[in-house]
């Protein structure tokens, strides 16, 4: 036994335990766990986008295909300014929190949210309704790849809504500080990757199509 473990007391170390498995940073495995989420849901995305792709080419010089007129991009484009601005409030609760400023913290992550929900609602209240009333998910490949790729991406928006009420609800009961804020930390992390996500989104099914039918 090394001198270091044997004047070490127990609950010290217990203590330690404890703060390394919480600590914010590279150091903390739930923050290697959020990346290797993230980097497997690029692939499943530039998958579902290629796959997009290959189906434009392999149909033709029509498309969308079958009459479908190409998507209106104002609805589109305000969704897209709404969901990046979440991200600001989104930025500046983690940067709050590393510096122990628990109010700033609530209410970025509260911010945040209601423009996520936004976005969310938009999507689902708005934007649907005007395309399927046009296509459906079986009109033919092209519907089939929209609505795969919006929903899935808004599926995402989903998770990162439930993501964002847990943090609230820990932040509300004072779970994070300056040293302990991983969640804080993943929640930015993911949050930033939705929206980043969205940007090819918004290429692939609204920009390129409108520009093919210029």
């Amino acid at each position: 036994m090394s001198i270091l473990e044997s004047t070490t007391p127990p609950q010290a170390a217990s203590r330690e335990s404890v703060l390394q498995r919480h600590v914010a940073g590279p150091r903390s495995t739930g923050w290697w766990g959020m990346v290797m989420l993230i980097c497997t849901e690029t692939m499943l995305f530039s998958a579902l986008i290629a796959s997009y792709f290959y189906l434009r080419y392999q149909l033709g010089p029509e498309w969308p295909p079958g009459g479908i007129e190409p998507p209106t991009l104002e609805l589109p484009l305000i969704m897209t300014a709404i969901l990046w601005s979440s991200s600001i409030p989104v930025h500046f609760a983690e940067r709050a929190i590393m510096k122990g400023n628990q109010r700033r913290l609530r209410l970025g992550l509260a911010l945040g949210f209601v423009l996520g929900a936004t976005f969310l609602a938009m999507q689902l209240g708005l934007e649907y309704p005007e395309t399927l009333a046009e296509f459906t998910p079986t009109t033919n490949s092209y519907g089939s790849m929209f609505y795969t790729i919006t929903g899935f991406h808004g599926i995402h928006v989903l998770v990162g809504l439930l993501f964002s009420l847990w943090t609230q609800v820990r932040a509300w009961k004072g779970a994070f500080d300056a040293e302990r804020h991983v969640t804080v930390q993943n929640f930015t992390m993911y949050w930033h990757f939705v929206d980043l996500v969205w940007l090819f989104v918004l290429s692939t099914v609204y920009l390129f199509p409108a520009s093919s039918g210029l």
